[in-house]
């Protein structure tokens, strides 16, 4: 039976019998086998695929075409899935659309405010960067005219409308391109950007004139993230990377003079920190942050003085995290110093900021997770989180006591939005859970009213009352509840009869937090599950649930999914048959982990950019953040993490075994995973499975970590994935 509901279908139960895909397949590319042996803690291993990673080798290249040649074969007779798929995100993705503009006003002088925003327009790949005048004396954005609180009209845009960075321009002679950052001076005459167009994530830093369009002199090659002006509009901040991808220095370019002339504010030797800048919302500081894993130490300039050294806030301590904001003559920090495991907030002096100074504001409360504070003239905004929810509490700044704002669902996500000014009274925030599309809301301050000035459109007939989402909780074999976020279609059944998709990541204290996609939208409408495992390893449960994932650890984020895909099918959300699993990056290590632990616990996996190689790459200081890595996975130089990382690692544990069907992509010019992982993973599932499959590789070789960079592009890739599901899962 199908349901149309105002042009959206909703697929009846599950097919039976085999998948859609059922043509005959050209066998795989096998690559060539040469022995690498190796001698770690008294263990022989052999890699006979090691030689892999020898970009330069032309066999390396003739592989990865042969295995793209075979995976697009194999997805042939899934054209026409791929096609609707794709048509069908294009009809839900409001393709003509605007941003929410941002009052910006400017640093200095009697010059105007501007309304800040970002337009795509259909048929092109990527964004276009605007602003447009504010009204003379306007300085909050509740005292804006409600049509210019709201995005403009993207089929019309105003007069008044000055395109700053059309990246489809840019990127017209590329085949990749991507932005690390984008920054107008504190005057708005002037713009700088970094650009990468390899997907390497190594960047160009180049400066624009507003008033012409035409771009200056300046280019300084081989930039890092971060752009940072200082208050003269004349002198820029930007970061270095060195051969192992680690942004290590930090620079300070004058306006009109050669990149050589350039100035060395700070070098970090320590190679498992890098450097981050940015500046403070009050626009006095300049920050330069240097982080491991686990320990950070910042330093702040005087954003007024170009000459100025930095000046150092708090010494390093192992294990010991600090961020900063300022308001007046006082620093807020949030920290876990003092054992205080889920942060809390203190106060410094600016003047003398030094560990024997702070005092406690928000003292430390064990379950609730400070994660950031926004320091306004008038109030403090605490981004928190417990019990897997994230939440918005509202504060005096003198005393730090305030309440939290309450939203109406039970699995949701709200975070600050764009708030440049200090003495803002109104509030800029986001709002989305997995049934209810992104709104922009801004919260006045004084009366607490709230408007929504930015609502996701969403089309294809879309209505959220279709939907109903909801929290659950797996018991781990230690007996920890994991939570789990799941969302369906209100007349999907739940009595076992329904396909499923799991994701998870658990790494990196990065949490899953529910949030609406209208591509999710074409596994809703067609009788599927969408589930997120929220294992150890993540945030999403505060400090403690991280570290319970990593380290030694570790395991705990393999066995927490595996609970979680089993009670979801011992609950009849789904069956095993009809249960597929999803993951990337370190996402895609949870896929194989688990894929190891228990082959049968899914019939189909997408492992995107999968860091799966974990022994050999930790072992190897010479690939790109290995080092800095040690403070999240170990130094396989101990044998205690030796042990523990040799148990897990997906390419060193694969099994004589029947496995699921598996879709792997990589990336060639990947920084952060590097493309011979996936590809070696292949090679060793293809060798000992016994059965089951299939398993196929797609490698971009011409893009990075986060696939190709146009957003067409992008959705094109999305719709191969989810057409691999649907017809593993049997849906059509």
């Amino acid at each position: 039976m199908v349901v149309d509901r105002g042009g959206t279908t909703l697929a009846g139960p599950p097919r039976e019998g085999p998948p859609l895909h059922d043509a005959a397949v050209p066998s795989p590319p096998v690559p060539e086998r040469r022995d690498h042996v190796v001698e770690r803690h008294g263990e022989t291993i052999h890699d006979p695929w090691y030689w892999l990673r020898e970009r330069e080798d032309p066999a390396v290249l003739a592989h990865l075409e042969a295995e793209n040649a075979h995976t697009e074969s194999w997805f042939e007779p899934l054209d026409g899935l791929r096609t609707t798929l794709f048509e069908e995100m294009r009809d839900r993705i409001q393709e003509t659309d605007a941003s929410a503009p941002v009052l910006v006003r400017p640093e200095a002088g009697d010059g105007p405010a501007w309304l800040y925003y970002r337009r795509t327009v259909e048929g092109r790949q990527y964004a276009i960067h605007c602003r447009r005048p504010a009204p003379t004396g306007i300085t909050d954005p509740r005292d804006l005219p409600d049509e210019l609180r709201r995005p403009v009209d993207p089929h019309d845009p105003p007069g008044d409308e000055q395109v700053l960075f059309d990246e489809n321009v840019e990127a017209a002679d590329h085949d990749y391109f991507r932005l690390g950052g984008l920054a107008p001076s504190p005057d708005h005459t002037r713009l700088a950007y970094l650009a990468d167009t390899t997907g390497g994530e190594v960047y160009t830093l180049r400066v624009r004139d507003l008033a012409t369009g035409q771009e200056l002199d300046d280019v300084v090659a081989r930039t890092g993230y971060g752009l940072v002006w200082y208050a003269d509009g004349q002198h820029l901040l930007y970061t270095v990377t060195d051969d192992a991808w680690r942004p290590h220095q930090v620079w300070r370019h004058r306006l009109g003079t050669p990149a050589s002339e350039d100035v060395l504010v700070l070098d970090e030797p320590d190679e498992r920190y890098w450097l981050g800048i940015g500046r403070t919302r009050s626009r006095r500081l300049l920050v330069i942050a240097a982080g491991s894993k686990v320990t950070s130490e910042l330093h702040v300039l005087d954003a007024h003085d170009a000459g100025a050294a930095p000046r150092l806030v708090a010494a390093r301590e192992e294990g010991v995290e600090y961020d900063l904001e300022d308001r007046g003559d006082t620093l807020y920090l949030v920290t876990n110093a003092d054992d205080a495991q889920d942060f809390k907030l203190v106060t410094a002096p600016l003047a003398d900021p030094g560990r024997e100074h702070w005092r406690d504001l928000v003292p430390h409360r064990p379950g609730v997770r400070l994660e950031d504070v926004d320091v306004f003239d008038t109030h403090l905004v605490l981004s928190e989180r417990t019990e897997a929810r994230t939440q918005l509490r509202v504060v005096d700044p003198g005393t730090g006591r305030g309440e939290v704002l309450a939203f109406d669902e039970e699995v949701y996500t709200a975070g600050v939005g764009a708030n440049p000014a200090p003495d803002t009274r109104t509030l800029r925030l986001g709002y989305t859970s997995l049934t209810t599309p992104m709104r922009v809301i801004d919260l006045d301050l004084d009366s607490s009213e709230r408007t929504v000035v930015k609502q996701q459109p969403v089309g294809g007939g879309y209505q959220r009352q279709d939907y109903v989402s909801w929290r659950d909780w797996a018991r781990a074999p230690d007996g920890t509840l994991v939570p789990i976020s799941a969302v369906r279609h209100v007349e999907t059944p739940l009595d076992g009869s329904a396909p499923c998709l799991l994701y998870g990541y658990g790494s990196y204290e990065i949490s899953m937090d529910p949030a609406f996609s209208p591509v999710r939208l074409s596994l809703l409408d067609r009788g599927m599950v969408f589930a997120i495992a929220h294992v150890r390893g993540g945030g999403e449960m505060g400090r403690g649930w991280y570290e319970d994932g990593k380290f030694l650890a570790k395991p705990n984020t393999f066995s927490d999914f595996v609970a979680c895909a089993d009670h979801l099918v011992e609950q009849s959300v789904t069956a095993r048959s009809r249960l597929a699993i999803r993951g990337g990056s370190a996402g895609g290590l949870l896929v194989g982990a688990v894929l190891n632990l228990r082959p049968d616990v899914c019939t189909a996996a997408v492992a995107e950019v999968p860091f799966v190689d974990v022994v050999n790459t930790m072992s190897d200081p010479t690939i790109p953040l290995t080092v800095i890595e040690y403070d999240e996975w170990g130094d396989p130089a101990d044998p205690a993490y030796y042990e523990v990382m040799r148990s897990y690692s997906p390419y060193d544990n694969v099994r004589e075994a029947d496995y699921p069907a598996l879709f792997i992509t990589a990336g060639l010019n990947d920084p952060r995973v590097q493309y011979w992982e996936p590809a070696k993973w292949v090679a060793r599932l293809r060798e000992r499975m016994t059965g089951g499959g299939p398993v196929l590789l797609k490698t971009e070789l011409g893009a990075g970590h986060g696939g190709r960079s146009g957003r067409y592009d992008a959705w094109r890739d999305e719709a191969q994935a989810l057409a691999f599901v649907l017809d593993r899962t049997r849906v059509g």
